[in-house]
């Protein structure tokens, strides 16, 4: 049984990464197409797309997207908060990742949406995690 749906995300997309892969498949979730957004939106990925495997099971394929020597544009991925350990931040306590190279993602009342625009529209959340 797997207790954090986001980690094991974010660990897929690690993996595909350091392996070349063009893309990678995984369950989907609403919160997993969310964060799949955000990383489009933010240039992290080329696209991605839900697919229906069989009719009970919705499937979430993430196109990675590599620089022009075969070097993934994704260089890390950090989990923030965690089934056990929830962090939530103010709006204060929201920082730049990498000296703003990176981004972090968070979940607030407004939905799904990077720190830098949390910021902006003056909403804290929980973090989930950091992309560099």
């Amino acid at each position: 049984m797997q207790t954090d749906p986001i980690s094991d995300m974010l660990t897929r997309i690690r993996n595909a990464a350091s392996a070349r892969h063009a893309r990678v498949e995984l369950p989907a979730s609403k919160l997993k197409i969310e964060i799949a957004r955000v990383l489009k939106e933010e240039g992290y990925i080329s696209t991605y797309k839900v697919v229906d495997e069989n009719k009970t099971r919705k499937a979430l394929r993430v196109f990675l997207k590599y620089t022009s020597d075969r070097r993934s544009v994704i260089t890390g991925l950090k989990r923030i908060s965690r089934p056990g350990s929830r962090r939530y931040l103010s709006v204060d306590e929201i920082r730049p990742v990498v000296g703003g190279l990176g981004i972090n993602i968070l979940t607030t009342p407004r939905g799904v949406m990077t720190g830098r625009v949390a910021r902006k529209e003056r909403l804290g959340g929980e973090i989930l995690c950091e992309v560099w």
